[in-house]
């Protein structure tokens, strides 16, 4: 079973979610807003990938980030201010097994299921 975490109004969350409905992709999805940060495995997707990958560094949530905020970001700072923050995170974040992916592109979904 497919996880895609996002936001319901997200433009790019909206194609993934279309993409998965158009090809019959049986998907359970968590919006980060409505469903909450509790359950999201950030700390893992931190531990995995970096805050480089997890953080979306062209939102408007990064740019309102302090410059020292954003120069000394590590892991644990991201953990902190993307719980409190989720539109910081790159959506989608489609889980399926062992693979986690950051962003939609069609290419790739097609490779996931």
């Amino acid at each position: 079973m497919i996880t895609l975490y996002g936001i319901k109004n997200c433009d790019t969350v909206k194609k993934a979610r279309k993409w998965l409905e158009k090809n019959s992709v049986e998907y359970r999805f968590h919006d980060f807003r409505e469903d909450g940060m509790d359950s999201v495995p950030l700390q893992q997707w931190l531990d995995q990938f970096g805050w480089e990958e997890v953080l979306n560094r062209r939102s408007t949530s990064w740019r309102a980030l302090s410059d020292s905020e954003k120069n000394n970001m590590i892991n644990a700072a991201a953990l902190a201010i993307a719980s409190d923050t989720p539109t910081l995170i790159k959506r989608p974040v489609t889980v399926s097994g062992d693979t986690t992916l950051f962003g939609f592109k069609e290419a790739t979904f097609a490779e996931l299921v």
